[in-house]
């Protein structure tokens, strides 16, 4: 399988500005191999009404996570990613503090792309959502 290119974290962070990951406080702070690790704080930018973190919050992590790592597998002159199909599954709540997001390819053809992703909370390392995303890979 191919090896998702290691370009420095903060430019990473950099490509975040002005977009839906700023506003919810989604930074990526590891790359591997094969996997993309980011963090999301849980406040209020992050919840539900009851005060527990969005599902839909964990759901456009699920979706960074995966978009982020397939652009790192794609040359972006050529191609680009787009999430088309995304499931969540939500195991436990958190209220406050942060939650840590490891992607990881299951699947990297050359139309599709498929990533795990586990939300898990930062401290205590308790899952909190399940994910799947498929990325589909458009020539430009």
């Amino acid at each position: 399988m191919k090896k998702l290119k290691q370009i420095p974290i903060d430019v990473i962070n950099s490509m975040n500005k002005n977009t839906l990951m700023e506003q919810l406080g989604i930074e990526c702070i590891e790359l591997g191999d094969d996997y993309v690790i980011s963090k999301m704080p849980v406040d209020s930018r992050t919840h539900q009404p009851m005060g527990l973190l969005h599902g839909g919050a964990s759901a456009a992590l699920i979706e960074s996570i995966g978009s982020m790592g397939s652009t790192l597998l794609l040359d972006i002159s050529k191609q680009h990613p787009v999430g088309i199909e995304i499931n969540a599954n939500h195991i436990g709540g958190i209220r406050t503090g942060n939650v840590i997001a490891t992607g990881t390819i299951v699947h990297a053809g050359k139309r599709t792309h498929l990533w795990q992703v586990d939300i898990k909370e930062e401290g205590t390392n308790k899952l909190v959502c399940s994910g799947r995303l498929t990325v589909m890979i458009i020539d430009i």
